[in-house]
């Protein structure tokens, strides 16, 4: 564990730092990242001592009482900021709350403006969703010489803004190997194959219990979360079904749920309540 202070001035231990993986990009040791929606979430990764953790602002307080000295990135919803001033206080709240480094998929003057604060920043190229019918749909970039370059760009430009890392989605393998020799930039990646330093992954997908939507080709699972889900979704229903069947039959609650008056108080209260 490493001694920091965080943005608000906390003493703290965690398990990596920037610098950390600035020496282990350097020294091509990969690292490891999973998403977190919530603290049981967190807790399950910090015990398997994945190196980092990412979540959503919002989430951020309830991820970190799961992982207390996990490096946590705080990811600034494009939506849910909008001005550069709701960007700049929503990037203080959670930093000054003791994330680690704050995401943000919006402008190079944007990451520009946050960087200048102090914050530890990364930014967001390659296919990012939002951006997704400027390349005509989901897919993967770079596939093209002149789509890598252009991604190359983008990483040099957050260089230049002064950030420290970013998220690289659903960038063709090769490419990324060939473009990541030119950036000093910790490259997260999502789908882009084994040229990232960091592997990223969503927690739903390891786990096996990503629903309702066609697995991405670069996720994997490690486990069968979605048929326990499911198992345990079905005795869900039956309980319920069990207690409204129980209170139109009249069978609940009965007497081993419900407590009496005291002896003797019942027909007071009935002389009381005739008296009014």
């Amino acid at each position: 564990m490493k001694r920091i202070y965080t943005f608000g001035h906390e003493q703290v231990e965690r398990n990596i730092t920037v610098g950390d993986m600035i020496l282990n990009k350097n020294n091509n040791i990969k690292m490891t990242q999973v998403t977190a929606a919530n603290q049981e979430e967190a807790e399950i990764i910090a015990s398997q001592d994945i190196d980092m953790i990412i979540t959503g602002s919002d989430w951020y307080q309830d991820v970190r009482k799961g992982a207390p000295n996990t490096f946590i990135t705080a990811a600034l919803f494009a939506g849910r900021f909008i001005t550069n001033e709701e960007i700049l206080r929503g990037a203080f709240d959670v930093m000054m709350a003791g994330a680690d480094s704050v995401l943000t998929p919006r402008s190079f003057d944007v990451v520009e403006m946050l960087a200048k604060e102090g914050m530890q920043v990364q930014g967001h190229v390659g296919m990012v969703p939002s951006m997704a019918t400027k390349y005509g749909g989901i897919r993967t970039v770079g596939k093209t010489a002149d789509e890598a370059v252009s991604i190359l760009k983008d990483m040099k430009r957050l260089e230049n803004a002064g950030a420290f890392g970013a998220e690289v989605e659903c960038v063709a393998e090769d490419a990324l190997i060939e473009i990541k020799k030119h950036t000093s930039l910790v490259i997260n990646s999502l789908g882009s194959g084994s040229g990232g330093d960091v592997m990223f992954l969503f927690f739903e997908d390891i786990c096996g219990e990503t629903t309702g939507i066609k697995m991405p080709r670069h996720a994997k699972s490690w486990g069968n979360g979605k048929a326990i889900k499911e198992k345990l979704n079905t005795e869900r229903a039956k309980a319920v079904k069990g207690f409204k069947d129980d209170v139109e039959s009249g069978s609940y609650p009965n007497g081993e749920h419900t407590v009496e008056m005291l002896p003797g108080e019942k027909a007071n209260l009935l002389e009381k309540l005739d008296s009014l």
